[in-house]
Parts: C-alpha cells; sequence; structure tokens
C-alpha cells in the first residue's frame, strides 16, 4: 500500500463497483486533512492538483509536501495532476514524481488530441505513470480552465477509437456533467458510461462530482465511473469554514490561527469522510 500508480486504484474500483474520491486539494492543511481521513476511513484516495494549484504552491514545494505527509501510509493513495493543456507542465510534473495526468487537449481537434495524448501516454508510461483522456470539455470553468458552453459530445466510435489509439488509463466522457454549481438539476446519460466500460473495460472518470445527489453517484458507480472527481465543494467547505471562524473571532475580539485551522481542518474531514461514506469506497483499502 502507501502511494501507487493510478491504475491500481481505479481498477480495484471498477472491479468491485465502488468510487474513489478524487479531491482537488489547494495547500497543506487540505492535502494533510484528505490523507488523514483516507486513514481513518480505510479508503484509497486520489489526491488532485489543479495547473493554478501547482503554479501558486510551486511544483517542487507540493512535491516535498506530498512526499513528508504519505511517507508510511497504510491505504492506497496517487498523486495526480488535473485538467492540463500544457505539456511543459505535465513533463515537469511527471518528472518531479507525479503518479498520472490528465492532458486535456479537448480544445483540440479529435484528430490532434489523439495526436499528442499518444505522446503523453508514451511519456508517463516509460516512467511508469498513467493517463487520463478526454475528447470533449466539461461544462463550467474550474480553476481558470474549461468553458460554460457546452461542447459538442462526439459518438460513441469516436470515443472508442480514440482510446484504443492512445492507450489512455482512464477516460472523461462528457455526459451532462459540469464543472461548479450546477444550475438546475443535470439530465446525466449514465449509458453512454456503460457502453464505453462494456466495449473497452475502461474505467471512468466522473468530472463535475460536486452537487450530485447519492442516487446519481450511486447509479454512476454502478456502470463503472470508478474516479469521482471533487472540487467546488472543498473549496466551498474550506472558505466557508474560514469565514464562519473569522467572523465568530471578530465578535469575540479573539485571534488564534491555529484554532482557526483546527476549524478549518474538522470542516474538510467531515467533508471527505461523507465522500467515502457516499461512493462506498470506506473500508476499501487493500
Amino acid at each position: 500500500m502507501g502511494v501507487v500508480p493510478l491504475k491500481e486504484i481505479v481498477d480495484r474500483a471498477l472491479a468491485d463497483r465502488y468510487g474513489v474520491p478524487a479531491i482537488n486539494i489547494v495547500n497543506d492543511l487540505t492535502l494533510e486533512a484528505v490523507l488523514a481521513t483516507a486513514v481513518e476511513q480505510r479508503s484509497p484516495m486520489i489526491i488532485q492538483t489543479s495547473v493554478k494549484t501547482v503554479r501558486s504552491v510551486g511544483a517542487d514545494v507540493l512535491m516535498a509536501m506530498w512526499r513528508s505527509m504519505t511517507a508510511g501510509i497504510e491505504v492506497p493513495v496517487t498523486l495526480h495532476l488535473d485538467h492540463c493543456p500544457d505539456r511543459s507542465v505535465i513533463t515537469d510534473c511527471l518528472a518531479k514524481g507525479w503518479n498520472s495526468v490528465l492532458f486535456d487537449a479537448s480544445a483540440m481537434p479529435v484528430e490532434e488530441n489523439q495526436r499528442q495524448t499518444i505522446e503523453v501516454v508514451r511519456e508517463a508510461h516509460a516512467i511508469g505513470s498513467h493517463v487520463e483522456g478526454e475528447i470533449e470539455s466539461i461544462t463550467g470553468v474550474e480553476d481558470d480552465h474549461g468553458s460554460d458552453e457546452e461542447s459538442k459530445r462526439q459518438t460513441l466510435e469516436v470515443s472508442l477509437t480514440f482510446i484504443e489509439a492512445t492507450g489512455v488509463d482512464v477516460f472523461a466522457p462528457s455526459i451532462g456533467n459540469a464543472h461548479g454549481i450546477y444550475s438546475s438539476a443535470p439530465e446525466l446519460d449514465g449509458q453512454r458510461v456503460t457502453d464505453i466500460v462494456e466495449a473497452t473495460g475502461i474505467p471512468i472518470a466522473l468530472h463535475g462530482g460536486s452537487g450530485l445527489t447519492d442516487a446519481q453517484f450511486q447509479d454512476l458507480i454502478a456502470r463503472g465511473c470508478a474516479k469521482v472527481n471533487i472540487s467546488t465543494a472543498l473549496k466551498i467547505a474550506y472558505m466557508k469554514a474560514n469565514l464562519a471562524y473569522l467572523r465568530d473571532a471578530e465578535a469575540r475580539g479573539s485571534w488564534d490561527p491555529p484554532s482557526l485551522f483546527a476549524h478549518v481542518r474538522t470542516d474538510v474531514v467531515n467533508l471527505v469522510t461523507g465522500l467515502t461514506d457516499r461512493f462506498g469506497s470506506t473500508g476499501k483499502a487493500w
């Protein structure tokens, strides 16, 4: 156990039909809280960093934090670079020790996306890392990446050709999901997940998990969504916890940063604990 390749985590989740939380952390506090919850819940965990977080914190600092906090950890965890269209950032993160990357070339024509994804897969597999691919932009903007306009969904045949040609380890289809806050209840195309999994056996990544119902999660995980991305929900929990504590501190005239950190950590832990229960990953550590 400990730090393992992404494929080891998602392949087991797909086989046993549970979902593994893939949570975008934003700093050392959130990283520690998510990892501690993984240990407490005996749950596999995918830690994700956005390109924005890599650039704001620094790849070397993030990797130092990761190695320090995962030393001796007794549950399977992996470090994933989320939605990255920049090949140079992908190369840098892989070289520094990220276990997997999402090469997001969804803004390109499918043919060019496929050509470059083949190159990224070759680069990652050469050092034992893995690649998530996608050919359609997920609606919504997350960490300065994406668009509020829904992209055209490709046919099943195009998706299957892309998966076979590139050799990606995880695939993220557009099924009516969206990044950020849903303005209305999404209509999800679960059959598309079933069709891709039945044809390829590949684990599916569900993006835009923040805001979906338990019934939607259960249905999509049963169909093959082994990796369930959560970003917005953590950001909201983190910032609301800070805001609530600071308002109370101001009213009391009491300023104690360690108490603030403990309060925020508790709310992050509570969020992640709920996710492992909802996705069925609690107690699934190997």
